[in-house]
């Protein structure tokens, strides 16, 4: 049987970094955990090439589209293959097999009468790719908060609004298509209030795979990008996908669009979406403005692939959103996987070399031991199967400290003085049930901490690869008395924490700047200020200093917060703001913002904004919002 998934196909604007490892390395867990259960497990990722962003990027460094997606592709495999992460496709959407399939998909939806012809005129997102039917010129994009571009063209489009009650029946149908629950709940929520058709072609940029039989027509980017989950396996029997794991600011175009092409297609649908959290820096959104984004391969570097693999995957519920630190890392490090893991292996190992001469013992080992090994497995499994990483490598963490207790207990160091058949009847016990247990540890530690594992189940005196055994392997009693170990060495040397953070920051520095020069590009340019407007212009935009007193999501956009502002009024003004990306709610009430305050008010997801706040941003940076280092009086006007 097989099982295939696949990670979001990277959008070609940035260089990879940790929130890119995050997705990649827990798809490579769930890879190596299905292949373990006899599966035939194919992980898919890539890169997605296409639209106006990039073609902007090439034409900015002096470079074509291609040669630009040429090193950042290059950048991605390269990044997944010092990760040693186990990627089985990688495919570009510059590839000519993808733009067949691209270009079949769109055909087939035509003559099943979804596709029309027709023009669009309104507002485009570029930073989103998104259309924004509802919004006027100048307005900004309802999940990005940037300023949309007015555009008129001749377009193909998709039925969508077609799809309202399918989409519906098909979530209903499989209560698990989206995970998790908060995921889902969010697309039902979009899908009811009605859909509208979707416009599938651009003709006013050039770079992108052409329509049949229209060469002036370019495919919009995720008609284009979602088609690579067919595209890498083409021909392969591999189709449909059994899980594609995402970010949770993309569910709407996987759960909602993808579903419904495929349908319109006649074509399967995949088995199930997960939408995972974002990566936040000491609670903060991970942005280029903050400078904050952290790449993965300096830490590799310090503390090894693993450490990187078991903080993401032991701290962050999957699912929810987890802060990452160079503090919380190093300590992950040194409390489980140097003083626990670690400890447990190396002890273990010494004492049998030293106490039996290399051999494991001849014992059946403790049965209470037993039975805990038992259950912690099976209730791992689950976990794992259920994508709750966290738990299972709790439940995991759980079994050691039995064992280091059962050994302190005992303490074999004891036993060993004794001189009676007794105590060494004890001795043998006692050092067998801990390397019984050291093997399923390993065994179930494998698809989270591989190259680890493999260095242990080499010193436990294996000369098989660990990737070959099967779950069916973790019952008890499989580890064979008399078998020689293999050389102990410590597997998770403890970390100096200040010497390992200084080091994971300079390396950061040196990638950060490596990667900047990769792409040809140094600190983002401001956009020239050359548009000069008069004093009575200036002074006809009122903007006043206002106090957050309410922050919250708005429903149904990653991207928006509806802030309650006091500037002095009888009651606070309504402002919605794209910001969410860079804030959370909770970390603005209570801040002083500046915001204009005589715009006229708008709707933007069916909330009044009574005016906009003030943020600084490039066309690569999420805002950073404007701030005072002086007290500013709430409702003091800014001049």
């Amino acid at each position: 049987m097989k099982f295939y998934l696949t990670t979001p196909i990277y959008y070609t604007n940035a260089a990879p970094h940790i929130g890119h490892a995050y997705t990649t390395i827990a798809a490579d867990t769930i890879r190596r955990l299905k292949t373990m259960q006899g599966l035939h497990a194919v992980l898919t990722t890539g890169t997605d090439e296409h639209g106006v962003n990039v073609e902007r990027a090439a034409i900015a460094q002096g470079k074509t589209p291609q040669e630009y997606c040429d090193v950042i592709a290059a950048e991605f495999a390269n990044q997944w293959k010092t990760l040693g992460l186990a990627i089985d496709r990688f495919e570009r959407t510059t590839s000519d097999r993808h733009a067949k399939c691209v270009q079949d998909l769109f055909l087939r939806c035509r003559e099943r009468g979804y596709v029309y012809k027709g023009t669009y005129k309104g507002q485009y997102c570029i930073f989103d790719n998104l259309y924004v039917n509802e919004a006027k010129p100048g307005d900004p994009c309802p999940e990005c908060g940037r300023t949309t571009e007015t555009v008129t063209e001749e377009n193909y489009f998709f039925r969508l609004s077609e799809f309202q009650h399918k989409l519906l029946d098909l979530y209903d149908a499989q209560p698990d298509f989206i995970q998790p629950e908060t995921r889902r709940n969010e697309v039902l929520a979009f899908v009811r209030q009605g859909l509208q058709d979707l416009s599938i072609t651009r003709t006013s940029i050039n770079w992108g795979i052409p329509v049949p039989d229209e060469p002036k027509h370019v495919f919009y980017v995720w008609f284009d990008a979602l088609t690579t989950y067919m595209s890498a396996v083409h021909g392969e029997n591999l189709w449909p996908a059994d899980l594609h794991l995402i970010g949770k600011e993309i569910v709407r175009f996987h759960a909602v669009y993808w579903p419904a092409f495929l349908m319109a297609a006649d074509l399967p649908l995949p088995k199930k979406i997960f939408a995972h959290g974002w990566l936040l820096f000491e609670n903060d959104k991970m942005s280029k403005s903050r400078g904050n984004i952290v790449r993965a391969t300096p830490i590799s570097s310090v503390l090894g692939t693993d450490a990187l693999r078991y903080f993401l995957l032991r701290e962050v519920v999957f699912g929810q959103d987890g802060s990452f630190s160079y503090d919380a890392l190093v300590g992950r490090y040194n409390s489980d996987l140097a003083n626990g893991l670690g400890n447990l292996a190396s002890r273990t190992l010494t004492m049998i070399h030293q106490y039996c001469g290399g051999a494991v013992p001849d014992s059946d080992g403790s049965s209470p031991i037993a039975e805990a090994a038992a259950q912690v497995t099976a209730a791992a499994l689950d976990y794992f199967e259920k994508l709750e990483f966290s738990k299972a490598l709790e439940a995991i963490w759980g079994l050691i400290a039995v064992v280091d207790k059962f050994i302190v207990e005992r303490a074999p160091w004891k036993l060993a003085k004794g001189g009676t058949i007794e105590s060494k009847k004890q001795l043998d016990e006692t050092l067998y049930t801990a390397a019984e247990t050291l093997r399923i540890i390993t065994v179930l530690l494998y698809p989270v901490l591989p190259e680890s594992a493999a260095k242990i189940w080499s010193q436990i005196g294996y000369t098989h690869a660990i990737s070959e055994i099967h779950t069916k392997d973790l019952v008890w009693g499989r580890l064979a008395q008399g078998q020689l170990l293999g050389a102990v060495s410590a597997v998770f040397p403890r970390a100096d924490a200040k010497i390992s953070i200084e080091r994971m920051r300079a390396l950061e520095t040196e990638e950060y700047t490596r990667q900047q020069a990769l792409l040809g590009k140094t600190a983002p340019a401001a956009e020239p200020a050359d548009k000069k407007i008069s004093i009575d212009d200036f002074l006809k935009v009122d903007m006043r200093v206002g106090l957050v007193k309410q922050a919250s999501a708005v429903k149904g956009s990653d991207k928006l917060l509806h802030l309650h502002v006091d500037i002095g009024e009888v009651k606070p003004r309504s402002i919605v703001a794209g910001i969410a990306g860079a804030y959370k709610p909770e970390s603005l009430i209570g801040r002083k913002v500046a915001i204009v305050a005589n715009l006229q008010p708008r709707k933007l997801k069916g909330l009044e904004s009574q005016g906009m706040i003030i943020a600084a941003s490039t066309e690569e940076s999420d805002p950073a919002l404007v701030s005072f280092l002086e007290d500013a009086p709430i409702g003091a006007r800014l001049r």
